[in-house]
């Protein structure tokens, strides 16, 4: 499952930043490219929820197998359009919705699966393997999308993705049964309010959510990376999928360095502690683009070779806080909380991951728009530690979180 899942997500990160930088050229708009999460942020939302459901009443391998079913269909459409030129803008937005909230199904599922198949005390170590599986597939997958723009156009990128979807299959179909343990709930209202009123008393999951929120609402500069290509650090498209690819970096690295992070008992403690860095790494990320305003325009020919080093280099330690964050954070999830609640909290916990930076995305997109790109990132940063400050003061038993004895 994992193998499947990493080469599936090199294919998935090729059409994300395809669809973003293909947006872009119908519209030569930021705001559009921002519209491309948004809209895909509601489908997600009652997707996620209702697949944790499914993940809860039902054989977890056969929802898996269905979701991905759902996510190769809308690539493979979006491929035969781009081929055949009749792809529009709404087309594109709509296509994006529908493998958005695919995946979301098959996020949900497939985590909740992995307390099924290892041992508790492995968790942690395994949400560090899916940390270097991430750091492989936005790595490859977004750098290899701006250079098959920039070389042979959108089509390629887009049927390239739908080769590497056919892994996913493998890696599910090599699975049990896994049918949820203790008392199932049908999909429903009971089944939703159920998991509602299990996470209204569980506060550690609640704190965590809160805290990935705010990271990932006021911290998420992916959106402005087509405009930064061709405005202050020039370079377009590869510009594009370099800077995507250094957030990768960061969490490829940190978690083939994770054997301490593994090891560290009090999660919540890490959790804030990891978002507050991320925070200031977004600053940093911010103060770069602030002073490359004041140099002379990059173009797409002349890129600011410099800037965008220093870029790479924030955005690399944000990916590296965040992943150890999320090392922390799926590991609560999946420690603390029992298997028949297990999809219906990974959904929300899937919405939370997934619909953070889509809300981010419009976030950045809009300040930016009116005011300037360097600005939603430099405020956003600052917002995060200090609001993430404030939540950690008012929930000190989120700090005191021992995963030797996992509390939700």
């Amino acid at each position: 499952m994992w193998i499947g899942s990493t080469l599936a997500g090199i294919g998935g990160q090729l059409t994300v930043v395809t669809v973003m930088l293909h947006v872009f050229t119908l519209t030569q708009s930021t705001f559009a490219v921002s519209m491309i999460a948004v809209a895909g942020l509601v489908p997600m939302i009652l997707a996620g929820l209702y697949g944790g459901m499914l993940a809860d009443a039902f054989d977890r391998r056969r929802v898996a197998l269905i979701a991905a079913t759902v996510t190769f269909a809308a690539t493979t459409l979006l491929a035969v359009l781009t081929w055949t030129g009749t792809e529009t803008i709404w087309w594109l937005y709509g296509l994006s919705m529908t493998i958005a909230a695919a995946n979301s199904v098959g996020m949900a599922t497939r985590t909740a699966i992995v307390p099924r198949l290892i041992a508790r005390e492995q968790l942690a170590a395994a949400s560090a393997l899916n940390g270097v599986a991430f750091g492989l597939t936005v790595m490859a997958g977004p750098a290899l999308a701006g250079l098959l723009v920039a070389l042979t156009g959108y089509g390629w990128t887009y049927t390239i993705d739908v080769v590497l979807m056919l892994a996913m299959f493998l890696g599910l179909w090599t699975l049990p049964s896994l049918v949820p343990e203790g008392e199932v709930v049908r999909p429903g209202l009971a089944s939703l309010a159920d998991g509602w009123r299990f996470l209204r008393r569980a506060g550690n999951i609640r704190m965590q959510f809160l805290c990935d929120i705010l990271a990932m609402t006021f911290g998420q500069p992916l959106v402005l990376f087509p405009a930064l290509g061709t405005v202050i650090l020039g370079g377009g498209a590869f510009t594009t999928g370099i800077l995507t690819a250094a957030v990768a970096v960061g969490t490829f690295g940190s978690s083939l360095l994770s054997g301490r992070v593994v090891q560290y008992r009090w999660h919540g403690r890490g959790i804030e502690r990891a978002v507050q860095a991320y925070g200031l790494s977004i600053v940093l990320f911010g103060a770069v683009l602030l002073i490359g305003s004041f140099l002379s325009p990059a173009t797409e020919k002349a890129p600011n070779v410099g800037l965008i080093v220093a870029a790479c280099l924030a955005l690399a330690l944000s990916g590296a806080c965040d992943n150890v964050s999320s090392i922390y954070r799926n590991t609560m999830m999946q420690a603390a909380v029992p298997d028949a609640m297990r999809g219906r909290l990974q959904g929300v916990f899937i919405i939370v991951v997934a619909g953070g930076p889509r809300v981010g995305a419009l976030y950045a997109g809009t300040l930016a728009t009116f005011t300037a790109l360097w600005f939603p990132p430099l405020l956003g940063g600052f917002l995060v530690i200090g609001l993430v400050a404030l939540l950690a003061r008012r929930n000190p038993r989120f700090a005191a979180y021992d995963a030797a004895d996992p509390v939700p």
